[in-house]
């Protein structure tokens, strides 16, 4: 399996597609793992370079309990095939890299698309009663350290959504959510919380993104997320934006066909 070597970590990484074609880098929801992208890669990869990793933490990608920089990463695995600039696609906190990376290194991102993503920085947003409630088992679950329990529940929370039941959805797709989030149960959970957060954040900085930017969202995701999605759209100068109907915080997986009827139009509008 392709890896790359970085201090402290050997990110896991699967190339498709021309090394010729304009380079995309999808970076993966925190309930998910690079496989959450499988139903879009031969699509994007006939005309792309179509680039994706397992973060720290998370699917096949081996980790230390150490200091990191997510950034870092992203543009490693850049580095490591050579690839000077690139569009970045992230889900959630996929996205939150994505517009890290963009911040701290404008030279390395010609274009950008969030999911259900909002910048580092961002202000405490009020959750609703239902959303409070699933959060509150959530929290008695990592208590207790029922990991499973606790990994399911945040797909219930995310990928399934406060306001839906997933009796009524598509029964392959929460098989899916399920199992990507499983797929991450073998890893010490806290990794992430020894990330270096990007100084200043995001938050205020966005305003300067000078890149093409598609922002982007599910109809049922979660109010921070739809709050996130709404500064997103109005802060980063001439972003386009969409909501995905009938879907949460992964409507590339949910919906793929519908996301690329978003997706592939905007990428070749923009010279993508």
């Amino acid at each position: 399996m392709p890896h790359v070597d970085v201090p402290g970590s050997r990110l896991f990484y699967e190339t498709a597609g021309h090394a010729s074609g304009e380079p995309l880098l999808l970076l993966h929801a925190g309930i998910a793992t690079s496989r959450m992208w499988d139903p879009l890669v031969e699509t994007l990869a006939a005309d792309h370079y179509v680039i994706r990793y397992d973060c720290r933490g998370f699917g096949q990608t081996d980790c230390e309990a150490s200091g990191f920089s997510n950034r870092d990463d992203a543009r490693a695995i850049l580095d490591h095939l050579g690839v000077s600039q690139a569009t970045l696609i992230g889900a959630s906190r996929g996205g939150r890299i994505a517009l890290d990376v963009a911040v701290e290194t404008p030279d390395r991102v010609a274009g950008i698309v969030t999911i259900g993503s909002g910048p580092g920085g961002f202000p405490e947003v009020e959750l609703t009663d239902e959303e409070e409630a699933l959060c509150t088992d959530l929290d008695r679950a990592w208590e207790e350290r029922d990991f499973p329990r606790m990994i399911d529940l945040e797909t219930r929370l995310w990928a399934i959504g406060p306001l839906r039941n997933e009796d009524d959805l598509n029964p392959e797709f929460v098989r899916t959510a399920y199992e990507l989030g499983r797929a991450n149960l073998h890893h010490q959970p806290g990794v992430e919380a020894t990330a270096d957060d990007l100084e200043p954040p995001a938050y205020d900085r966005v305003v300067d993104l000078d890149i093409p930017a598609l922002v982007t969202v599910g109809e049922f995701d979660i109010t921070p997320a739809l709050v996130q999605f709404e500064y997103l759209a109005a802060t980063i100068p001439g972003a386009s934006r969409h909501v995905f109907p009938n879907t949460a915080h992964l409507p590339s997986v949910e919906h793929p066909d519908q996301f690329l009827a978003v997706v592939s139009p905007w990428l070749a509008d923009n010279g993508l």
